[in-house]
C-alpha cells in the first residue's frame, strides 16, 4: 500500500511541476481559496497537515480524514466587510460496507445589488452568490491516509450561473509515536462545465500544497509549516506603473524583486498552543498575504491571524480572526458537536 501511496504522490506532483503558471485574477470560483473555518483561517489560511479531530480540515486535505470525525458536525459563520457572509456545513460518517466520509456545503453571500438599465434608472435589484457541494472519502492504511474530494461549484449573479466540477486529491503521513504529520494536497483541479452567459471558458484556481506539523513530545505547541503555490516560483507582482525612489541623480529607481520575498511568499507558519483537550490558542503567519494587502505606509497586522478553541461538555466553540488590510480583518466562528452524544442520550 505504501508504494501504491508513493506512486500516486509522484504522479500527481509530476502533472503539478508542468503544468502552466497561472496569474491571479485569470481563474474563476477563487472563493474555493477562502478559509471555510475557524481553525484554518487562525493558522494562517493555509494548512494540510494539522492532524485533528476537526472535521473542517478535510476542506483544507481530504488527507486528514480520520476516525475521530466520525458523527461530527460542524457550522462556520464569517462576517467579511460590506455584508459580505461566508457560511459552511460539514459532516463526517463512517459506513461499514463503504467506508468514511464527509459532506459539506460552502455558501458565501454578497448582498444585493441595484439593477439598472442604460440610462442609470433603477429596476430593483438583485443577488449574487457563490456556492459549493463537496462530498469527501478517504482510506487509511498503517501511517498513511489518503482521500479525494468531489465538488461541485456554482456561482450566480442576476439569475445567471456558472458551473463547475473539481476535486482535491491528498494524503498524509502520521508518526505511530510521535505528534508529526506530513500532508500534501492537490486542490480545485477541475473543469468549468459552464461560463457565464456570452463569457469564455476559465481554469480553475488550482493549487499544491505541502506541509508538516509537529509537536514536541514536553512543549505544549505544535508548529506547521506549509508551502503552497508550488506549480509556480515566482509569484511576487510588481506594479509596472508605482513610482520607484530617486537617486542622487534624480533617476528613478524601480523596485526589483528579491530571491528571498520570492521565497518566503510560497510559506504559512502557524501554531497551536495545546493547554488542554479543552483549551487551545492560535496564530498564524501567511507573508503572501501581508506583502499583496499591506499599503505603503502601513501594514496594520495585515497577514496575521489568532484563534482559540473552547470545549464545553458535548460542544467545541472554535474562533479565528485574519487580517487582511490595516481597514479591518474577518471574524470566523465555528461551532462542533459529535451527534453519536445525542444519540446515545436519546436512547437511553
Amino acid at each position: 500500500m505504501v508504494k501504491k501511496v508513493s506512486a500516486v504522490m509522484a504522479l500527481l506532483l509530476g502533472v503539478v511541476m508542468g503544468a502552466n503558471a497561472q496569474l491571479g485574477g485569470q481563474r474563476t470560483f477563487s472563493f474555493l481559496e477562502l478559509p471555510s473555518n475557524a481553525k484554518l483561517a487562525a493558522l494562517g489560511g493555509v494548512n494540510v497537515s494539522s492532524w485533528s479531530h476537526d472535521v473542517n480540515m478535510v476542506a483544507a486535505n481530504p488527507g486528514l480524514l480520520q476516525s475521530e470525525m466520525d458523527n461530527q458536525l460542524s457550522l462556520s459563520y464569517t462576517g467579511y466587510l460590506g455584508d459580505i457572509t461566508h457560511s459552511n456545513l460539514m459532516y463526517g460518517f463512517h459506513n461499514e460496507k463503504f467506508g468514511r466520509y464527509t459532506v459539506g456545503l460552502n455558501y458565501i453571500n454578497y448582498g444585493n445589488f441595484i439593477r439598472r438599465d442604460a440610462n442609470g434608472m433603477e429596476l430593483g435589484t438583485f443577488s449574487v452568490n457563490d456556492y459549493t457541494f463537496s462530498l469527501s472519502h478517504a482510506r487509511q492504511t498503517e501511517a498513511f491516509t489518503i482521500g479525494a474530494t468531489l465538488k461541485m461549484a456554482v456561482s450566480s449573479m442576476a439569475g445567471d450561473k456558472a458551473v463547475g466540477v473539481l476535486a482535491d486529491v491528498g494524503g498524509s503521513f502520521k508518526h505511530p509515536e510521535e505528534d508529526f504529520t506530513v500532508g500534501l494536497a492537490f486542490k480545485n483541479i477541475g473543469y468549468q462545465l459552464k461560463p457565464f452567459d456570452g463569457g469564455e471558458r476559465q481554469p480553475m484556481p488550482f493549487d499544491a500544497q505541502l506541509g508538516l506539523s509537529y509537536k514536541p513530545e514536553h512543549m505544549p505547541v505544535r508548529l506547521s509549516l506549509t508551502a503552497h503555490r508550488l506549480y509556480q516560483f515566482d509569484i511576487v507582482y510588481l506594479d509596472p506603473n508605482e513610482r520607484g525612489a530617486l537617486d542622487e541623480n534624480g533617476e528613478e529607481i524601480k523596485e526589483e524583486k528579491k530571491l528571498g520575498d520570492k521565497i518566503a511568499r510560497h510559506f504559512v507558519a502557524g501554531a497551536e498552543f495545546v493547554f488542554s483537550k479543552n483549551f487551545q490558542l492560535r496564530a498564524g503567519y501567511n507573508h503572501l498575504r501581508r506583502k499583496e494587502l499591506r499599503l505603503d505606509t502601513a501594514s496594520g497586522g495585515a497577514g496575521l491571524s489568532l484563534g482559540a478553541m473552547l470545549r464545553v461538555r458535548s460542544f467545541e466553540l472554535n474562533y479565528g480572526a485574519a487580517f487582511f488590510h490595516p481597514s479591518g480583518g474577518s471574524h470566523y466562528i465555528t461551532v462542533s458537536t459529535n451527534t453519536s452524544t445525542f444519540l446515545k442520550r436519546k436512547s437511553s
